[in-house]
């Protein structure tokens, strides 16, 4: 699935989309280079799930979780990690696979760990108010 987005005033719509999308999965891969939109958009998806918690990117914690009524969001940044050790010392399983919400920065760092069935949220820029955002199962 292709969507165009040429306003962020779209953004929810866009948010309320990808939630569609994905149907039951909870886990949500964003790719894109730095200043595409990744964390914007991520904010505007956790809103729609109903946290009422301050979104922001996790680049110096690496994951951050917002509440939510029935249950949480974990929002990750794997920018800064090394290698995919970190990722497993940081005891990344117990999010994936805790049945919450997952929203995940930079997935390239940590390619053998990520679930098969996760969504994959591809962030292109096309000009500086213009992205195309491509969604896989």
């Amino acid at each position: 699935m292709q969507i165009r987005v040429q306003d962020s005033g779209e953004l929810s719509k866009v948010a309320q989309q990808i939630l569609d999308f994905a149907g039951d999965e909870k886990i949500f891969l964003f790719y894109g280079e730095m200043g595409a939109g990744k964390t914007t958009l991520i904010h505007h998806i956790c809103m729609i799930l109903g946290t009422e918690d301050h979104t922001s990117s996790p680049t110096f914690s690496i994951v951050n979780e917002y509440k939510r009524a029935n249950g949480s969001i974990f929002h990750f940044d794997f920018y800064r990690l090394k290698n995919q050790n970190e990722a497993l010392d940081l005891g990344y399983e117990d999010y994936f696979y805790s049945g919450d919400y997952c929203m995940v920065e930079w997935p390239t760092k940590i390619p053998d760990l990520l679930p098969e069935s996760a969504i994959k949220v591809k962030i292109e820029i096309v000009s500086e108010n213009e992205r195309l955002i491509f969604l896989e199962h």
